[in-house]
């Protein structure tokens, strides 16, 4: 009753959490999307259902419920279509202009241009077979303004723009520009003008992996799509003198484009609810396994994905050094130091300035955080932006609405401290780490099974049992056994154990007799 068999016991809850859960099978774990469609977040399916259909329910229906697949299926494959928003294919070489705000409300005192414009460089570098040309920094007063840039700036830009040899597209660095300016900038500079909307928006287009995550993306198009139309729409009223409407259906032309749109927005949004409402009906399910969920957050590369990698030892995780790498979240199984078993979920980065538009069509995707017990935010504190890039991820977790205790408890983490010399951190309660050499790694784990025991209200005790009985069998059956010693002469054993209070109340009803030591 000794290590060997506390493994096997571990090793057998965990594997049953991770078929609840759609996670990954235990020790180590590969990687599973937690996603109620194909992957993504929460549990894919309970047990023993086997493939299951996209939008089911918990248990595999019949011959009836595989006509309602394929009528799901075909239905969501022509809200997936090919995006009319998405780039010309093929490699595209790109002039990245950045407007710096030399004063005003709109200048961030936490950045500078340079640092902006070489976010921009690493959002390009993101897509495959796009290469930077060039990097402009043109001041401005008014980023808002319809050519962003005031006369004579502009016309410097466009001498610039034209004089780059085999230029494809522009890359405006700005949250978001109008279909009509972007229009009248095509004109002039005569390639392709993209915003950070348009970009950050392809790059998760091309990172959509799942279904869930590729109805989010469609989504967040349809803004862009009202947009175009309205432009399309002005465009075609200058050049055939007024609205005309369509052949016999008492519409005109931007009608009927809207109610296609409405209908289709509709449609996604359905999707997605249908989703959410088969990772409630799992939610619930997991909860009755009572294996902590913990959230890994932060700014996007900041090294989420290589901290959960040396939690778990998850050989198959390979991070990668790119912004939005991870887009769909997963689920990874791994142990703290009492032997306690956790779930760690890898969710998508955030980025500053990012539109609202995109971050509220992603909001399915960060909702399982509001149900973890725990969330680990990963900051690069070797970045020069590192305090703007920690209030982003900070702004958006309150909108999130998250409970206050989950806001309360979060655990910061300083990454990458071996690229800093004796780093130490001003913040109160940070932890200092290198997920890639693993140093500070075991503080990291003590300081979360702490949190983790509070906020599940578990409780780590010693029983005494007798090993006749049937006691030791129940406390590894219902909770976790961290210690067995084994006492011969008397044929009794002293238990150690994590135990919810739902457990530890069922075992003193069973078992009154039996002696019990608080740690």
């Amino acid at each position: 009753m000794g290590p060997g068999r506390l493994s096997c016991s571990l090793l057998l809850c965990c594997r049953r959490a991770a078929a609840a859960l759609g996670a990954p099978r235990c020790c180590p774990l590969p990687a599973r999307p937690l996603s109620a469609a194909a992957p993504l977040r929460a549990p894919l399916r309970p047990p023993g259902t086997g493939g299951g259909a996209l939008w089911n329910g918990a248990a595999g229906g019949g011959g009836d419920g595989e006509e309602e697949e394929e009528e799901d299926e075909a239905a969501l494959e022509e809200l997936l279509g090919p995006s009319p928003l998405a780039p010309r294919p093929g490699a595209q070489r790109v002039a990245i202009v950045h407007p710096a705000v030399k004063w005003g409300p709109q200048k961030s005192p936490l950045t500078t241009a340079e640092l902006q414009i070489a976010e921009a460089v690493a959002l390009v570098d993101t897509l495959q077979n796009w290469t930077v040309l060039d990097k402009i920094i043109i001041p401005t007063k008014n980023p808002n303004k319809k050519f962003v840039f005031g006369k004579g700036n502009f016309q410097v830009l466009t001498e610039k723009i034209k004089k780059l040899p085999h230029v494809t597209a522009v890359f405006l660095n700005v949250e978001r520009i109008s279909s009509l300016t972007k229009k009248e900038l095509e004109g002039v500079w005569g390639v392709q003008v993209f915003d950070r909307y348009t970009v950050v928006l392809h790059i998760f287009r091309c990172n959509a992996r799942t279904k869930e995550a590729k109805l989010q993306v469609a989504l967040a198009e349809i803004p862009l799509l009202r947009s175009h139309l309205k432009s399309e729409v002005s465009q075609r009223d200058q050049q055939r003198g007024g609205s005309r409407y369509i052949m016999g259906s008492g519409e005109t032309f931007l009608e009927t484009q809207n109610r296609v749109l409405k209908e289709k927005e509709l449609k996604i949004r359905n999707a997605l609810e249908k989703l959410r409402r088969k990772r409630a009906l799992l939610r619930t399910q997991r909860r009755k396994c009572e294996f902590p969920m913990v959230s890994v957050m932060g700014y996007t590369n900041c090294g989420k994905t290589t901290l959960i990698k040396a939690l778990t030892g998850e050989a198959e995780l390979q991070p990668r050094d790119q912004l939005f790498a991870t887009l769909d979240i997963t689920a990874h199984a791994g142990y703290l130091p009492s032997h306690m078993a956790v779930i760690y979920v890898d969710t998508i980065g955030f980025l500053t300035d990012l539109p609202h538009n995109l971050v509220e069509s992603f909001s399915a995707t960060l909702e399982e955080v509001a149900y973890s017990d725990l969330i680990i935010h990963v900051r690069d504190i070797t970045h020069p932006e590192t305090i703007l890039q920690k209030a982003t991820v900070l702004s958006v977790l309150r909108n999130l609405n998250l409970p206050s205790h989950l806001l309360d408890s979060m655990v910061e983490v300083h990454n990458k401290v071996d690229l800093i010399e004796r780093y130490k951190p001003t913040e109160e309660n940070a932890l200092a780490i290198s997920a890639l050499h693993g140093h500070g790694l075991e503080e990291l784990k003590q300081e979360i099974e702490k949190k983790i025991l509070t906020a599940t209200g578990k409780m780590i005790l010693t029983v005494n049992i007798n090993l006749e009985g049937p006691q030791l069998s129940w406390l590894y059956k219902e909770a976790t056994v961290q210690e067995v010693e084994v006492m011969p002469e008397d044929g009794t054993a002293r238990v150690k154990v994590i135990i919810s209070s739902s457990a530890f109340g069922r075992y003193k009803n069973l078992f009154p007799n039996s002696k019990i030591f608080m740690s």
